[in-house]
C-alpha cells in the first residue's frame, strides 16, 4: 500500500491507527507499521467502551477534513486499534484535503 488512503467512486478509506483516553484530540500524521502498511496516527480522549472513541474518531476526520460527521463512518476494526474509515464525497478532492493530514 502507498499511503494511508483508498480511492473509491463515491469517497474515500483512510486506514487509521487509534489511541483513545489521550489528552487531547489529534492526527499526528502517518505511519509505516512493522508489517509495511501506512495509516495515520489519531488520538481522542474518549474511552474505547461503547464506541465513543470510534465517534470521537469520526468527529475528529469529520473536523480536519472539513466535511459533515454524517459523511465519515468507521467501517471496518471498531474494536480495533487500526481501523478502516470511508469518507464520503469527491475522491479527489478528500485525496487532496487527506493528503494535508499526513
Amino acid at each position: 500500500m502507498e499511503g494511508p488512503l483508498r480511492l473509491r467512486k463515491d469517497g474515500i478509506e483512510l486506514f487509521v491507527r487509534l489511541t483513545p483516553k489521550s489528552s487531547a484530540d489529534a492526527v499526528e500524521g502517518a505511519e509505516t507499521g512493522a508489517d509495511g502498511r501506512r495509516y495515520l496516527k489519531a488520538r481522542v480522549r474518549a474511552v474505547p467502551e461503547k464506541g465513543a472513541a470510534n465517534t470521537a474518531l469520526e468527529k475528529l476526520l469529520a473536523k480536519a477534513l472539513g466535511v459533515p460527521a454524517t459523511t465519515v463512518s468507521v467501517v471496518a476494526g471498531g474494536t480495533s486499534r487500526l481501523k478502516c474509515v470511508r469518507v464520503l464525497g469527491d475522491p479527489a478532492a478528500l485525496a487532496a484535503r487527506a493528503g494535508t493530514l499526513d
